[in-house]
């Protein structure tokens, strides 16, 4: 933990540790989805959300087929809120607090895109209906009314070398989600019977 005299407690303290923001930094952001930041919304397969509520924050992954983010207008987003394990923490925040985050990721692209805006919930039938896949619509659609978009640069990307297949980890050094609930309950749940059945009950309940 950093010592108490290392803390930096001002904004002013903060600011002389960095310098100012330049030139692209600052023209990059704009209140609306340009054609340009469009193509990367399109391309992306996945997102991470961010939200706020009285309980903490929290950031939960999004993806599907490219292209799963729609794009209704420049100021307004409609995401399909796809089967998951019901927790519905993100839905429960925006319920209370809508503001959310989203940063775009696209496999082997080094640029992120961040979208800032506020969310609403909808369960208007034929937009739900318009977001079928395998004969299955989504329980409700999160509506983002976009505040700011622009793009991250690419040094996290490269400096985690995050798409090159050779620094890809071998799922078998890790624990698996089997290994990880027996852990939790002293093996009341979990263990190997349900590592084993993992994979086909994933594809079964994709949507």
């Amino acid at each position: 933990m950093a010592s108490r005299d290392h803390r930096v407690t001002t904004l002013e303290a903060l600011e002389a540790l960095y310098d100012k923001p330049y030139g692209p930094s600052v023209i990059k952001e704009i209140d609306h989805i340009n054609p340009h930041y469009r193509k990367f919304i399109e391309a992306a397969p996945f997102f991470a959300l961010a939200t706020s509520g009285p309980e903490g924050l929290d950031c939960s992954p999004r993806g599907d087929a490219p292209g799963f983010v729609r794009i209704a207008d420049p100021k307004t987003l409609l995401v399909p809120d796809r089967r998951g394990n019901n927790r519905i923490d993100s839905l429960r925040n925006i319920m209370r607090d809508p503001r959310v985050a989203l940063l775009f990721l696209i496999p082997g692209i080094g640029e992120t895109i961040r979208v800032i805006g506020r969310a609403t919930l909808s369960i208007d039938p034929d937009l739900l209906a318009s977001f079928t896949v395998n004969g299955k619509a989504p329980n409700c659609i999160i509506v983002v009314a976009v505040e700011h978009v622009f793009y991250q640069c690419t040094k996290a990307i490269v400096r985690s070398q995050l798409w090159d297949p050779a620094r890809h980890v071998d799922r078998k050094t890790l624990p698996t989600a089997g290994t990880i609930l027996a852990g939790l309950t002293a093996g009341r749940l979990g263990g190997a019977e349900h590592d084993k059945g993992h994979a086909e009950r994933t594809l079964a309940k994709l949507y």
